[in-house]
């Protein structure tokens, strides 16, 4: 994961919206933008002229945005701390994807990358560990939407004490 450039979240929001686009339609231009992120032509025009200024688009009024090399480095950067949080609430917290979807939007702007990178290195090392893996997630899934069960409780903490006992 890169060091993050210095843009505000709104700006972020921009280029992640101009890389989506791009990667559909080859280019992107203001009024996609604008209906993608539903804000004014005007909001776009000068979250364009920002951008353009900071080297990460190729913006001239009236024409086709493409991005630049640092651009799209900048916007799979943003795009990557997106899906990261968002799989690390779905996944290991079990949120809603709807909700998980909405509080990755607003944290990847603000989340240092270290613990993104953390969040990562955790759902990697409890999807693998022995004393964790899916069966781990899937109890705390259960337990968030179901509570705690007594009976499954000491079962699964029989099972981690005795490695020989199988649950049922």
């Amino acid at each position: 994961m890169k060091e993050k450039a210095d843009l505000s979240a709104s700006l972020e929001d921009y280029i992640e919206a101009i890389y989506h686009i791009i990667d559909e339609k080859l280019v992107a231009r203001s009024k996609e933008i604008a209906a993608k992120l539903d804000v004014s032509r005007a909001s776009v025009t000068e979250a364009l002229r920002a951008l353009s200024k900071k080297g990460l688009i190729n913006y001239a009024p009236y024409e086709a945005i493409t991005l630049t090399d640092n651009g799209k480095t900048v916007a799979e950067d943003v795009i990557f701390r997106h899906d990261a949080l968002k799989r690390f609430f779905i996944e290991v917290l079990a949120i809603d994807t709807t909700i998980a979807e909405e509080g990755a939007c607003r944290i990847e702007h603000s989340a240092p990358p270290e613990i993104i990178a953390r969040m990562i290195s955790f759902t990697k090392f409890i999807k693998e560990c022995p004393r964790g893996g899916d069966d781990l997630i899937r109890g705390f899934a259960e337990y968030c939407t179901e509570g705690r069960q007594e009976e499954k409780c000491s079962s699964c903490i029989s099972g981690c004490l005795d490695p020989e006992h199988k649950e049922n």
